[in-house]
């Protein structure tokens, strides 16, 4: 290819195309990324950044010393944010408030000290928060912070910022894991969500790290009907 150099991004959209139109078969080896820069007319670093990221969506494996190929069974992974509830709410017109129903420092029980990593022994920031749209009960979220990660969280009052938001500004992080289930509404959740015990309900179990230290760890009990998107 002649013309300015491309750019990853760009590379990644042709070498897709190449892909979906099946002029790379599944499974067939792929030209080295040294004649692949030069097709391109593109440094190796900016090909190798192209083709890790393909590798990433599970459209390439790449193999040290053996070279790379198009998956045969290509897996196209979904993308993940950290929502800050606030947008996510007034991105469907209600207006957004939370409060902090309980604020404390305390030892975490045992499944929440195998998420956090910590010693048995150390006190967190426990916190639990109601989120509401236009008043209406929208996510109860259950939350320890690992104070040795965010020192900075022992002393704050969430009055400006909900712990969730404060933490997406305040912690960048670097990796996690989350699970998504359903649970039948307890009394308690009936009573802070305002449905009936034993309803359907989505919940998401998240923690967030930075650095190898994990963050936070959280659970979040939607509404009633509560329905996630994500994007493939």
């Amino acid at each position: 290819m002649s013309g300015a150099p491309s750019s990853w991004q760009v590379i990644q959209d042709q070498i897709r195309q190449r892909i979906s139109r099946r002029e790379w078969q599944p499974g067939e080896y792929i030209p080295h990324e040294t004649d692949l820069a030069a097709e391109f007319g593109c440094a190796r670093a900016t090909m190798n950044r192209a083709l890790r990221g393909l590798a990433e969506e599970g459209l390439l494996e790449r193999r040290r010393k053996a070279g790379t190929r198009v998956a045969l069974t290509p897996v196209r992974l979904a993308r993940f944010h950290i929502p800050v509830i606030r947008d996510e709410i007034e991105s469907k017109g209600a207006s957004f408030q939370f409060s902090v129903l309980h604020r404390a420092i305390a030892v975490p029980p045992p499944d929440v000290l195998t998420r956090l990593q910590t010693g048995a022994d150390q006190p967190q920031l426990h916190l639990q928060t109601l989120y509401t749209a236009n008043g209406a009960p929208y996510v109860h979220e259950d939350r320890w912070i690992n104070l040795d990660a965010v020192p900075a969280a022992r002393d704050e009052a969430f009055a400006s910022f909900s712990p969730n938001e404060w933490l997406v500004r305040e912690a960048p992080f670097d990796g996690g894991d989350f699970t998504l289930s359903a649970t039948a509404a307890t009394a308690h959740d009936a009573r802070v969500l305002g449905c009936a015990e034993g309803e359907g309900l989505f919940v998401l179990n998240r923690t967030t790290q930075a650095g190898g230290a994990v963050i936070t760890s959280v659970r979040m009990v939607f509404h009633s009907g509560y329905a996630m998107h994500t994007a493939l």
